[in-house]
């Protein structure tokens, strides 16, 4: 069986396939052909089978025509942040060697800046004037598949939020038809229930991994594809109840965002239709996630994975319900704890999350990365600390590289962070080690308050005196500053490093 939206293009050409939140919308007819025009231009512009393409688009309908055609030609389709600097799209199109940067005129300004940097790779922007007007070029091709169709994949590249982002590279899929079954999409099918009448929201940006990848994995079952610009809590909650929406894709900072609201607000929507919230990206507070299966019922599912595809584990709400704080057990892969020498650990010590056995990958042109990811067995990781149980669920701790060393004592924030997101008053939080003279490292909470009028000194006192009952000595913040907003991706990742930076270098100042 096929599973490609040409297929479903033929056998349902007008159902929808993309609905945007604003209500634009594409068939799976107008899909297809989109695609197929799309793969006619990187062909005549000579981009060949294994060549590589980078899109750098906002959530817009196209972006699923754009890469589901540089996945029928065979490409290697690197999806690009638009949210970054020109310097930082610049290094990714030429780092992933990119033929071709395809965008939009919403980053006019800085793809003008981005065409200075990186001269020799070609641009075409939808609404783009001469010879950047990719609407023109597409109307001049065929809306008819090319004849040498091969399935080609992505290459994603790590949000940079612990150095320069690194492009995943993974092989190209064994078989060549465009419509095998991939392994993601067996996943989505298998173990969250996906099928041809699924309607799936996706409240993230589509350069993203996750979103991307099960957004795809939608359309290859011939499923509806719900898009949000951006994620507005109310407003996801309108998309499900308009769309009667049966599958979705969050992170724990969109359940946060959704705890939040007023009550009433919570309540008015009907989200009976929904019955499947899958969500991943970083561990759910133990409160946060205990409060949304109160409101939404057991259909929460968690999953631990990367971008890199080399393990992926899962829990359901019922497991998670008797395991909390749980991101589940292994479905591919087999998982092995280890020291720092590589070692596996005794049954419930923390140490190094490895991978055995998954999928293959490769850090693009930087095989002192790969090799960092790969200890003496051969087993990789992602950077995470975690442990397993006697049952065989594992718990994350925190990543390696926001590691707190204050005294000599290891210090994870995402247990600080997992209690303070849940103070009322506290609408998003990062806690970070700053250089310290005594101890090395101190901890810092850094807070955005849900009342920025509240932030101060008093805030400060109430929030550590509810912590100490709660919290070791060695872990209470010995700071608790204050900002309107903290550096998150919409995806809800935390730039923690813009952070840290900024607090070495007013530590070096202050030296």
């Amino acid at each position: 069986m096929d599973f490609h939206p040409s297929v479903h293009a033929r056998n349902h050409p007008e159902k929808p396939a993309v609905i945007m939140a604003d209500g634009r919308s594409l068939t799976y007819r107008e899909l297809d052909e989109e695609s197929n025009r799309f793969a006619q231009l990187l062909r005549a512009r000579g981009l060949q089978i294994g060549d590589t393409v980078a899109i750098s688009l906002e959530n817009r309908p196209e972006y699923f025509s754009l890469v589901w055609g540089a996945q029928r030609a065979g490409l290697v389709f690197v999806a690009v942040s638009c949210r970054l600097a020109a310097p930082e799209i610049a290094y990714i199109a030429q780092d992933s060697g990119a033929k071709l940067l395809v965008s939009s005129t919403y980053l006019n300004k800085v793809l003008d800046e981005v065409a200075a940097l990186a001269p020799s790779v070609p641009q075409l922007r939808l609404g783009g004037v001469g010879v950047h007007d990719l609407e023109a070029e597409l109307a001049k091709m065929p809306a008819t598949a090319i004849a040498d169709e091969r399935a080609g994949g992505d290459m994603l590249y790590s949000s940079g939020t612990t150095g320069k982002p690194k492009g995943v590279r993974v092989p190209m899929p064994e078989e060549p038809a465009i419509g095998a079954p991939t392994s993601l999409m067996m996943v989505a099918s298998e173990v969250f229930g996906f099928t041809k009448d699924s309607v799936y929201l996706s409240p993230a940006p589509l350069y993203h991994a996750a979103p991307l990848r099960w957004s795809m994995g939608v359309h290859r079952l011939g499923g509806t594809v719900v898009v949000m610009d951006k994620f507005d809590p109310e407003h996801a909650l309108q998309l499900i109840e308009k769309h009667k929406i049966t599958d979705s894709q969050w992170v724990p900072t969109h359940f946060v965002r959704l705890l939040k609201l007023p009550e009433d607000v919570r309540t008015k929507y009907d989200i009976s239709s929904l019955k499947c919230a899958i969500h991943a990206a970083a561990p759910c507070p133990i409160p946060v996630k205990h409060a949304m299966i109160d409101w939404w019922g057991p259909i929460l599912k968690e999953y631990y994975a990367g971008t890199e595809g080399n393990g992926f584990t899962f829990i359901g709400s019922e497991d998670w319900l008797t395991h909390p704080g749980s991101v589940g057990r292994v479905i591919t892969g087999v998982i092995h704890i280890c020291d720092e020498n590589g070692d596996e650990v005794p049954t419930g010590t923390e140490g190094q999350v490895f991978f055995e056995g998954g999928g293959v990958f490769e850090y693009h042109n930087d095989p002192a990365k790969t090799a960092e990811a790969t200890n003496k067995h051969g087993w990789t990781s992602l950077g995470d600390i975690g442990r397993v149980d006697e049952d065989g669920f594992l718990y994350l701790t925190d990543r390696k590289s926001f590691m707190i060393i204050s005294g000599g004592v290891n210090i994870y924030p995402q247990e600080i962070e997992s209690l303070l997101v849940t103070h009322p008053k506290v609408a998003d939080v990062a806690v970070i080690g700053a250089p310290d003279p005594d101890m090395g490292e101190r901890v810092v909470a850094i807070v955005q308050p849900a009342n920025l009028a509240e932030a101060g000194p008093a805030l400060a006192a109430e929030l550590t005196d509810w912590l100490n009952p709660q919290l070791s000595r060695v872990k209470m913040p010995r700071q608790i500053d204050f900002r309107d907003e903290l550096p998150r991706e919409p995806t809800g990742k935390l730039f923690k490093r813009l952070l840290r930076d900024e607090y070495k270098a007013a530590a070096a100042l202050e030296a």
